[in-house]
């Protein structure tokens, strides 16, 4: 069954359930939206099904900050307070507040 509404939301962090990283939402695909090698290179036992949303996240683990690209299934909320600290977060989002980075701008 194709689930058509995302769980989580522009701005909100999140945190992957089994990858020791965490992340700001900043884009959503309804359903996954990848290349079909970013696809095959999860092993087979551990890929997420295909007709859930994925999200793009601006991501941090202890070492570095990169963009992830990962389904709902393995998102969990990122309940610390605490900031991300990735370096693009200024060019989509103001200033922490409440818990998640709001929009600079307005969606259509």
């Amino acid at each position: 069954m194709l689930k058509t509404q995302a769980k989580y939301h522009l701005g909100q962090i999140v945190r992957h359930r089994k990858h020791p990283f965490r992340g700001v939402v900043f884009d959503v695909d309804p359903t996954f939206s990848n290349s079909e090698e970013w696809y095959e290179a999860i092993p087979e036992d551990s890929r997420p099904k295909r007709d859930q949303p994925f999200y793009h996240l601006l991501a941090e683990n202890d070492q570095s900050h990169y963009v992830a690209y990962v389904s709902e299934q393995n998102l969990m909320i990122d309940q610390s307070g605490v900031p991300v600290e990735h370096p693009d977060l200024e060019e989509l989002f103001g200033p922490f507040e409440g818990g998640a980075y709001p929009l600079h701008f307005h969606m259509n």
